[in-house]
């Protein structure tokens, strides 16, 4: 199993196998990443500037020749600037959903989790992030529990959610300026 720095366990063998794609890739298959930094990676530039920019990963074949299939042999694991960082709202693990109130400073249910570290020496150095509820994050990390686990929702994340779902709803609640300030 991956390790974080300190040696406790990340919850999974393979980070590659819990991403959907690379945040520098555009909705039409191009790399953000070689358009806005030439300067850094002159060859890698290059080179995709030769294929109009397109990711080598989700590049597709041409369309004359009828097919969709990929291209390439890349995969994640190759590009030098892959980076895959959460946007989650949910545990991947357990599936609790984020509450946020908007004017209170609480903490998140949700926290962002590092399945691989972006200073590896005996790695691509690649930044893997998924989110996981506070509850899961010490599982994974204190234990031998597992990203990829059949987890339910623990009871105590459980009470936190409930109560700012219904500190939410309060919230939304109308009340007219007579009510409120109790005009007659």
């Amino acid at each position: 199993m991956e390790r974080a720095p300190g040696g406790s366990p990340v919850g999974v063998d393979d980070p590659y196998a819990h991403i959907d794609r690379c945040d520098h890739v555009t909705d039409d298959g191009r790399c953000r990443w070689a358009l806005e930094h030439d300067s850094r990676d002159p060859a890698f530039v290059a080179d995709r500037r030769r294929n109009d920019f397109r990711c080598p990963v989700v590049a597709e074949t041409d369309s004359d020749q009828g097919s969709s299939e990929p291209s390439h042999d890349w995969s994640w694991s190759d590009c030098p600037h892959f980076r895959s960082l959460t946007d989650g709202r949910v545990c991947l693990r357990c599936g609790l959903e984020e509450r946020r109130l908007a004017h209170e400073d609480t903490r998140p249910l949700l926290e962002e989790h590092h399945l691989s570290y972006a200073d590896r020496e005996d790695g691509p150095g690649h930044e893997i992030t998924v989110s996981l509820c506070r509850w899961c994050h010490a599982k994974v990390h204190n234990s031998w529990a597992r990203i990829d686990d059949a987890a339910q929702p623990d009871p105590e994340a459980l009470a936190v959610a409930e109560t700012r779902q219904s500190k939410e709803a309060e919230e939304l609640s109308f009340e007219s300026a007579s009510e409120r300030f109790d005009y007659k």
